[in-house]
């Protein structure tokens, strides 16, 4: 029997020898890291062979060099047992035992487990107090050899599973690439939306045409008619109503008379422009609301309004800002959909604007309410003229909760002038259904106030876009908080409010870009608004209004 290692032998033997030591310690080393894989998967391993050989190498250690090579080599895998351990048990609890990798991890311990327990092996090897036989060691160790080439390879398709870090940048990756495509649709559904809820659709282009059609058909039929003495009984119920749409000034008319108690002292001041005043008139004449009065006018009747007192009409005479509003707005849209609002004409139409001027539009009341376009009332609204607003002008609810929709939110803070007169954090009130005391509002000259701001914010430095900044600067201070249930809001983009709030409210809004009278408007919401649609209309009928 030949030994492993002689003494005689010569120097290039010896240094042979050192190579394959070193070859030998790293394979028997591998061989053993994956031997403890065997622990992990295979409950009933043979550990008996493990504590013999310890044992039987203490006993030798100084009888053959091998055995305490193979003893330092068996030591080093019991310190990669705990850590093969952790990621067995860092891998079930991930769930990242795959069942045709674990079945090859499976198969390769047992084949590590076999190839221990062949009896050549296990006789000359492991189970022997003599020196090592040199031919044996070398067939073990080709054969470890092998399927420790196969272990790397299969170690290195099955790392990414285990690999923390890899993992932790493929999610970051995803993610990333998800918010990508998120923003991008967002953009683009934003861009879609604002189209929408700027197009007239056709069903409300049908009906002003058939309007049109039937006022110059029967020209002596649509005569216009006296003022009548009602609209000026400041005894009387008045409200104000500045729209260019027919069918939704016609649903806040009939909400507003089918849940009256006393329909006949109800005086509705509808205000729209010159180019649908025959279609609003045509409809009422057509479908005149029972006992209730209602007087149909345009911007242009009130004289009064002229860019030589109204900002805004000054203001839209200006180059700077018609390039502003009106030049390359769809490329610039396409860029920013942020800025599609407020690049949005509507914001100086002069019709968002008439509510800043009821004290010289109606000079004879004393109140009055305002209500938007797009609201249905639900209950009788006369309590609204009982109400105590304390010397204060405007009765509004406020929107404000935690930190949400407070001044800050409205105004540019940044400017010295919005820092000084006004608290960021006052809470701001709603448009769209506000009891105006006229008397209060004359004494405290609220429209010079608002003349003042819109002057100021030519340059739209104060505030972006819209009347509410301009509303919450005018009568900062005096406004009367009125209780919630009085006018509920959110309907044109909240799927969320709450159906008690809305069964409870006296007044429901749809403000957003989803008006009830689009497609793109919100279901649950829609039939609170088309029940008070005149169905039986014959021209609502012919232009398919879906009711």
């Amino acid at each position: 029997m030949a030994v492993a290692v002689r003494g005689g032998r010569g120097g290039g033997s010896a240094l042979r020898n050192f190579f394959s030591y070193r070859i030998f310690v790293s394979a028997m080393f591998t061989l053993l890291f994956l031997a403890t894989l065997s622990v992990l998967f295979s409950s009933h391993h043979d550990s008996t062979i493990g504590n013999a050989y310890l044992h039987r190498s203490l006993v030798s250690l100084s009888s053959d060099p091998w055995k305490t090579r193979l003893d330092l080599i068996h030591k080093q895998a019991n310190d990669h047992v705990a850590l093969v351990n952790a990621y067995a048990a860092y891998a079930r609890k991930l769930k990242l035992e795959i069942a045709k990798q674990l079945k090859m991890f499976e198969d390769l311990a047992q084949n590590f487990s076999d190839l221990q327990s062949k009896q050549n092996y296990r006789s000359k090897l492991f189970d022997t107090d003599g020196p090592l036989d040199d031919d044996s060691l070398k067939q073990f160790e080709k054969e470890v050899k092998d399927k420790v080439k196969f272990a790397r390879l299969l170690i290195a398709d099955s790392k990414e599973s285990y690999d923390n870090q890899l993992k932790i940048q493929k999610l970051k990756d995803t993610i990333f690439a998800v918010n990508e495509l998120f923003v991008k649709a967002k953009k683009n559904g934003a861009f879609a939306s604002s189209i929408a809820a700027k197009s007239t659709p056709k069903s409300l282009h049908c009906l002003a045409m058939r309007l049109m059609e039937e006022r110059i058909s029967h020209p002596e039929k649509y005569r216009d008619e006296d003022p009548k003495p009602e609209y000026e009984d400041p005894t009387l119920y008045h409200y104000a109503i500045f729209s260019d749409n027919v069918i939704a000034v016609s649903v806040v008319v009939n909400s507003v008379i089918k849940n009256a108690e006393e329909p006949w002292k109800h005086v509705f001041h509808v205000v729209t422009d010159r180019m649908n005043l025959a279609a609003m008139k045509v409809w009422f004449k057509m479908r005149p609301i029972q006992q209730a009065h209602i007087e149909i006018k345009s911007v242009e009747d009130f004289t009064f309004l002229t860019s030589s007192y109204v900002p805004v009409l000054k203001q839209l005479e200006s180059a700077k800002l018609q390039n502003f509003y009106f030049q390359n707005s769809a490329e610039n849209a396409t860029k920013d959909v942020n800025n599609m609002k407020f690049k949005n004409p509507k914001y100086l139409s002069m019709l968002n604007h008439l509510r800043f001027y009821l004290p010289e539009m109606y000079p004879t009341l004393h109140r009055i309410l305002f209500l938007d376009d797009d609201v249905v009332a639900q209950k009788d609204l006369t309590a609204l003229w009982t109400i105590d607003l304390d010397g204060k002008v405007n009765g509004a609810v406020e929107t404000c909760f935690g930190s949400f929709h407070r001044y800050s939110q409205y105004l540019n803070f940044s400017h010295p002038l919005v820092r000084e007169k006004f608290n960021p954090k006052a809470c701001a009130w709603a448009f769209g259904m506000n009891i105006f005391d006229l008397d209060a509002w004359r004494r405290e000259k609220c429209t010079e106030q608002y003349h003042y701001w819109q002057n100021l914010n030519e340059d739209r430095t104060l505030w972006r876009l819209g009347t509410l900044p301009a509303g919450l600067m005018t009568f900062f201070s005096k406004t009367k908080s009125l209780d919630k249930s009085w006018h509920v809001l959110g309907l044109g983009f909240n799927p969320s409010v709450s159906m008690d709030e809305i069964h409870k409210a006296a007044v429901i809004h749809y403000n957003g870009d989803m008006k009830p009278w689009l497609d793109i408007a919100l279901n649950q919401y829609k039939e609170l608004w088309t029940k008070y649609i005149d169905s039986e209309m014959e021209f609502v009928q012919m232009c398919n209004f879906g009711v």
